[in-house]
Parts: structure tokens; sequence; C-alpha cells
């Protein structure tokens, strides 16, 4: 069955059945006219985040991601990173956020597929080998959609009322393709330049295959394409590209080109780029060992937007338990962040143990202090 949501915002007084600080609102189903309510939390927790509708309404596809991705680190980008681009296009100020409800799990079976004559919807090419080829031990060419991630923005309308404002498609190309062979695993590598033409042709038949579903056809559709990285990597991949079907139209206009990249410090590269901070991640962290011997490791992740870092993660897994040993490690960390980094990018550290979280130690960019908080 399926449902149009129709939400008026109307403040209702309710007694203590919606939380405090909430709006209950009604959520009508205009085929069957039967109602249903929703809530639309009033708090909003950062202007980057996006208020969400509850109940939670979870996407169909939801489970795909984690089978057809290759790392947690690809899975947590390719979601995050696609409401980052929306933010573009669809004001967390104006939208609200719902997991994608348009694409059915049946047809995201099917799209992710190799194209055939069984299964003319298949988005990823056809295997074009003869028998002969085949058993002659040639490869196909290899698959190059391995995700469709899908999220909706609601809009607020003249009529008090919530209806889909938007659409974000991301698009998870394969940068190499793990397959086997006569039960003989291969790998292959994909140029970014085929996956970039491929993705923007998957793009538009996406774009035309959801206008042709109900309601779908005034409204915007945003496209990005996203390079997951190799199976053994400790970085996610990125997006790379992306261009928006406005209303009506069949086709994404205007691609635009996104320098974002994730970096591992201390790093083994002489890139000129990475030269400052990796010198200041390797004085940071030589200085955690002088002070403490009995710890792992120390590990950075920047990441970088237009060439510039924009934030630091750092990981210190350490060895010992006491309650006051942590304490002071931890306010000896505090004080490396603010003798090393500059205080325009975000610093998180997480000291971790067997235990699990020990300390958290955060500092926004533009703030002289950092925001300690010691697990107990």
């Amino acid at each position: 069955m399926k449902r149009i949501w129709l939400i008026p915002i109307s403040i209702l007084l309710l007694s203590g059945c919606v939380p405090s600080g909430n709006d209950e609102a009604e959520v009508i189903n205009t085929e069957e006219e039967e109602a249903e309510t929703a809530i639309i939390p009033s708090m909003q927790l950062d202007d980057q985040y996006y208020r969400t509708l509850l109940p939670y309404k979870q996407s169909a596809t939801r489970g795909k991601i984690v089978s057809r991705l290759n790392s947690r680190y690809d899975i947590k980008e390719a979601e995050h990173g696609l409401l980052r681009l929306s933010q573009q296009q669809f004001s967390p100020d104006d939208y609200y956020f719902q997991e994608g409800q348009k694409i059915t799990d049946e047809e995201a079976t099917l799209w992710l597929q190799r194209e055939s004559k069984d299964n003319p919807q298949g988005l990823n090419p056809q295997d074009g080998r003869s028998q002969a080829e085949a058993k002659d031990g040639e490869r196909p060419d290899p698959e190059l959609l391995a995700h469709i991630l899908e999220q909706n923005y609601l809009v607020k309308t003249e009529e008090d009322k919530i209806r889909l404002g938007g659409v974000s498609i991301g698009l998870a190309m394969n940068t190499v393709y793990y397959s086997s062979e006569d039960n003989i695993p291969y790998e292959e590598s994909i140029p970014r330049e085929e996956i970039e033409t491929e993705g923007k042709k998957m793009a538009d038949e996406i774009v035309k295959r959801l206008r042709e579903k109900e309601g779908m056809g005034d409204v915007p559709i945003l496209v990005a394409l996203f390079a997951q990285n190799s199976r053994n990597a400790m970085t996610p991949g990125t997006y790379f590209s992306y261009g928006a079907a406005p209303k009506g139209e069949t086709e994404v206009a205007n691609w635009n080109e996104i320098d974002e990249e994730y970096v591992v410090f201390p790093t083994s590269g002489t890139n000129e780029q990475y030269r400052d901070i990796d010198t200041a991640f390797r004085n940071f962290k030589q200085d955690v060992e002088v002070y403490f011997s009995n710890f792992t490791s120390v590990i950075g992740k920047g990441f970088y937007q237009g060439g510039q870092l924009q934030e630091m993660k750092i990981e210190i897994p350490i060895q010992f338990y006491g309650s006051a040993e942590v304490i002071g490690f931890t306010q000896y960390v505090t004080g490396l962040i603010l003798d090393h980094f500059p205080d325009d990018i975000q610093i998180e550290v997480n000291v971790t143990s067997t235990n699990g979280a020990e300390a958290l130690i955060l500092r926004k960019a533009g703030e002289a202090e950092p925001v300690v908080h010691i697990y107990e």
C-alpha cells in the first residue's frame, strides 16, 4: 500500500503522551483516508543536523548497504557525505529528514544487478562473454555500481502540511571490483574516469525511473557519485561529483566536482599539502610516547575539503586501566592539542582501552578550549 505523507504543523495540546519540546502532527493517508500521527521534534541540535519525523521510518533498502560496500568506513561516509551535500540543496532550516521511501527493496535488487535479457532494469554492465570465453576463464567487465542510497527531504507547504520536497540519491561506485572465476578470487581496479562517465549515465536513468513514480514529477532530485575505497583501506572513499535534476527534468544538469579527501597521519607520502599538519601530528605523537610508553599507537585521520584540513580525528588505544592514570593522561593530551594543532580545525581525540571508551576530547574549529569527557 502506497502512502502519501501530509502532515499538519499546528501544535496540539497533549497530556503526557508526547515528549516535551516536540510537536505532534497528524499523518494522513489520502488514498484510504486513514489517519496516523507523527512527531516533529522542535529541537534542532545543530544547524548542520536535520530534524527527523518520529516514529522513525527506515528505508526499504536499509540492510543492503552492509553487504554492498567494502567497509564500515565507506558505509558511514556514504550516508554522512550525502547528508552533507544535501544541505547545499535542501537547507536543514526548511527541510525535515526521512530515510528513502521511493525505491523499493525489489527495485534496488534489480537495479544493482547486471543488465540481461531476464533483467533489463539492471544498471551494471552486461556479462558479454560467450560460453566459450567464459569456459576459457575470460573475466566479465567489472560491476561498477555497488549501492544506491536514497534520502528524502520533507518541506512545509503554504497549507501548513508536510510533503516530499526533495530526494537525494547517492551512487556508490566501485574503484576496485572483487569477484572470482572458477572459485579463484581476483580484484580489478577501475579508473576514476570510467566510474564517473558511467555513473552519470546511471544517474540519468535513475532520475527517469523516479519521475515515473507517484508524486515525483516535480520534486528536485540531487544525485552524487561516491568512489568507495578498497577493502583494506583505513579511510573511507569520498563523493567526487554531484548534480541536480530540477523539478520536472529527467536528466541531471550542472555536474559539479567535489574536492574531498581523507588522509591517515602520520603519512608516508611526500605531498607538500600535508607537510605542516604531518609535522604537527608527529610532534604530538612523539610527546605522547615520551610521557606514556605503555600504549599501542596513535593514528590520525584528517578530512580535507578544497585542499584545506577541516577535521582531525585521533585514536589512542591504551593499555592501562587505573582511573587516576586515565585522568592524568587525558589532561596531558588535552594540553598537547592546544600546543600542536591550529585552532581553525576541529580536533577529536578518542582514548580507548579493552574496556571500551575511556575519554573524549573535542575542540571545535575556532574555539580556544576543548570539551573533555572521561567515561566512568
